[in-house]
């Protein structure tokens, strides 16, 4: 017999062994033993909402957290929800999807029904936002989409549109619905609204785009944006995927920039008394606080910084 042959019979012999019932049942078995172990550590308390892979993402879950129950909406097209937002008021909610030809709809949301659906995007939609007066809302599309409207959704027009190169990954209006902010890859863009010109229903204006001034942060992913509010509505705030939180002033600049720097430390072990301590002045103590608020409180300059020109 052949070396050749002799591995190939011994291969043949592994290949029957692995296939014999004994085994797949010692293998079954294990498995029961494990799930069996799991199951009595393990125990399902509550269900916040629903995580769906793939183009089977077309249910928006809605939760009153202050009486723990869920709602759902369901997107009627069966195409991917890929954003939403709340209206200002609260009363409805506006999705935006993927696939052929998606639509930016609106949902009542006390009633779950669909009230609104706009259609202009080819590709798919990544961010919407609704104006704080109500009145608008923005859509921008996929990097391949290349698109930014406006729509007076109640009128189902479009009243401004532009287009857009960059990848784009949030939006956000000013205060006072003037103009909205979109960041994205290397990417921070003021747009500027004419209310004199989009009052004119049966047009479609040019959308007037300004880029925010980055400076030496050009080359960073701007991951979300927020434009301020009150007192803080001449400023907009970014932040990073490296996890640096960018403020621009009213002239879009970029001056100032901060990373978070949470200070941990091991605490020396405790003896008996000190673990026995009074929970009432535990719990006065100047020196405790929540984590988040720790983590916050240590939120350092990184720089300031004048990068006008750049």
């Amino acid at each position: 017999m052949s070396a050749a042959e002799g591995s190939g019979t011994i291969r043949s012999r592994i290949k029957n062994l692995l296939r014999s019932p004994s085994i797949k049942l010692r293998r079954r078995s294990g498995a029961a033993r494990h799930k069996e172990d799991l199951s009595d550590k393990v125990t399902l308390e509550k269900v916040l909402g629903i995580t769906a892979p793939g183009n089977r993402a077309c249910v928006v879950v809605l939760l009153n957290p202050r009486k723990n129950k869920q709602h759902y909406i369901f997107n009627s097209s069966r195409k991917a929800i890929t954003t939403l937002a709340f209206s200002p008021d609260g009363k409805y909610v506006v999705t935006g999807e993927s696939g052929h030809m998606p639509a930016v709809r609106v949902w009542d949301a006390s009633e779950r029904l669909q009230v609104a659906e706009l259609q202009e995007h080819k590709y798919g939609i990544s961010c919407v936002a609704f104006s704080p007066n109500g009145k608008y809302i923005v859509s921008v599309g996929y990097q391949h989409d290349m698109m930014v409207n406006v729509w007076n959704w109640k009128k189902n027009v479009v009243v401004a549109a532009n287009k857009v190169s960059s990848k784009v990954t949030a939006v956000s209006f000013s205060d006072d619905s003037s103009y909205f902010v979109t960041a994205g890859n290397r990417h921070v863009k003021f747009w500027y609204l004419d209310h004199a010109k989009t009052s004119k229903v049966n047009a479609t204006v040019p959308l007037l785009g300004r880029s925010g001034l980055l400076g030496e942060l050009r080359n960073n992913f701007f991951s979300d944006v927020a434009c301020g509010r009150g007192k803080q509505a001449s400023s907009t705030f970014c932040i990073t995927s490296s996890g640096l939180l960018c403020e621009f002033n009213d002239r879009r600049l970029l001056d100032k920039w901060h990373a978070a720097v949470i200070h941990t430390h091991t605490p020396p072990p405790r003896s008996d008394s000190q673990r026995s301590l009074n929970a009432a002045s535990t719990a006065s103590s100047t020196n405790i606080q929540h984590p988040l608020t720790a983590a916050l409180l240590t939120l350092e300059p990184q720089r300031t910084s004048s990068c006008c020109g750049h």
